[in-house]
């Protein structure tokens, strides 16, 4: 895709979320099979089931403009999400284990909210209001989701892997 504007910068970001969050429907499973913290499983479990209503969100906000949903190949989630499969693999202690793919889990989000943030500021300047309200309301929930993982490696996860 050709980017000469906004609005192609904005359905190529949208293309890029999208890739990325069918990616972390992929990963999100083996991270639950690999922590040891059941709050921590609880936690990757739930965002799981957000993360698919995610897609279906994304899938009307293309819907909405016309276009039919694909992803594009994203490199940057691609490289968070194989970090952190490296580290489920090489790390043995299970504390310090949950305590990187907290981490990891966060890099993510991370990401994800950069992602939002901006597809809410260009939706905005371009008009696309009905875009915007399910892109915010995703955005909120990714903020959400960080919080969340910072109260368990705050609370006791961390704690455990020192």
């Amino acid at each position: 895709m050709k980017i000469k504007n906004l609005s192609d910068l904005f359905e190529h970001t949208l293309k890029d979320i999208y890739y990325a969050e069918k990616q972390i429907v992929k990963a999100l499973p083996k991270m639950v099979k690999a922590t040891d913290s059941s709050e921590l499983a609880r936690a990757f479990e739930s965002h799981l089931e957000e993360t698919k209503e995610q897609i279906v969100r994304l899938e009307k906000v293309f819907e909405i403009l016309g276009k039919k949903a694909a992803g594009e190949k994203c490199p940057a989630i691609d490289g968070i999400l194989t970090e952190g499969e490296e580290m489920m693999k090489e790390i043995k202690d299970p504390d310090t284990r949950d305590a990187a793919m907290i981490a990891a889990a966060q890099a993510v989000e991370h990401y994800e909210i950069t992602r939002y943030g901006t597809l809410v500021s260009w939706g905005e300047l371009l008009g696309h209001k009905d875009a915007v309200k399910l892109l915010s309301a995703t955005l909120k929930e990714e903020h959400a989701a960080d919080s969340k993982l910072n109260k368990l490696a705050e609370g006791k996860l961390n704690k455990q892997a020192a």
